[in-house]
């Protein structure tokens, strides 16, 4: 009988194969928390096991830091131009306009932040490493003249490896004129809030980015002007070690508080409302 006979037909599993998609998990490259992508995503490219903050675009800042919806994108018509006619410059800038954007170094506009109006700037790291080129000098002089004439505040995110090289003097003097605006918009008494993300280095942390009513930094961010070895070397001494990190600056007193980016828009947000007298967003009137 049958029952009484091991049955040797081959068998097929019942059960499909599922395709896991490559990009379904994700591990910081820190500490080797390895967890699915959708929750370093939810938590802004946060790492969920070390905190690392992984370096995000400008236009993600753009979205935690106004209301959805109201941002609008402004002088989307500026364009760097080769005026020294720097070897290999022109071919960098088409480079780095299809693999970041047409918005140069920084993406500037105007939106509101839990109702009230601001007037905002994200640099954008990927194009040519947030360097400040006389695009990026411009469009930080006309939010900050726009929110003198507006009495809007200026929130500006900076990311940045300095001054951009191939345009010479004409992108060092962007130091000169952002902080010459920088100092109208604290005349008027317009409240500006400064962020710097890794990294905040060279023209732009020696200008307009360490300039705000109140510096915030994300942690572990690198700020400084030159690099760890060129100080070495001016000074011929060793250096304190994470000494150009956000948490030494604001022991030292050079930043004002370091907030983790899920906290940015909450801290942002109270921040402008208590300097412009306004009670805080939900208060009970």
């Amino acid at each position: 009988m049958a029952w009484f006979r091991k049955d040797r037909r081959r068998r097929t599993a019942q059960r499909e194969k599922l395709e896991i998609p490559a990009d379904a998990w994700d591990k910081c490259e820190v500490c080797g928390h390895v967890d699915i992508s959708e929750k370093f995503e939810r938590a802004l490219q946060v790492c969920p096991g070390c905190g690392y903050h992984r370096r995000i675009p400008g236009r993600r800042y753009i979205e935690l830091l106004t209301d959805a919806g109201s941002f609008t994108e402004l002088f989307t018509d500026m364009r760097s131009a080769d005026a020294l006619q720097f070897e290999g410059y022109a071919d960098r800038l088409v480079i780095a306009e299809r693999k970041a954007g047409p918005q140069d170094a920084m993406v500037a506009g105007c939106g509101t932040l839990t109702g009230i109006e601001i007037n905002i700037g994200a640099m954008e790291f990927a194009f040519m490493g947030g360097s400040m080129g006389s695009v990026v000098g411009e469009k930080v002089a006309r939010l900050a003249d726009r929110s003198v004439q507006r009495s809007a505040p200026l929130v500006l995110v900076s990311a940045s490896g300095g001054a951009r090289m191939q345009e010479g003097v004409l992108s060092l003097m962007q130091m000169a004129k952002t902080s010459a605006v920088m100092a109208r918009l604290r005349e008027a008494g317009t409240p500006y809030v400064s962020i710097l993300t890794n990294p905040t280095t060279g023209g732009v942390s020696a200008s307009y980015a360490m300039q705000g009513d109140v510096n915030l930094a994300e942690p572990g961010a690198v700020i400084g002007f030159a690099g760890p070895r060129v100080i070495k070397q001016t000074i011929g001494q060793d250096l304190p070690k994470g000494f150009q990190t956000a948490e030494f600056l604001v022991e030292h007193g050079m930043v004002d508080a370091v907030v983790p980016r899920p906290q940015l828009r909450d801290t942002t947000a109270r921040l402008l409302r208590m300097m412009q007298g306004l009670e805080p967003a939900g208060a009970a009137t």
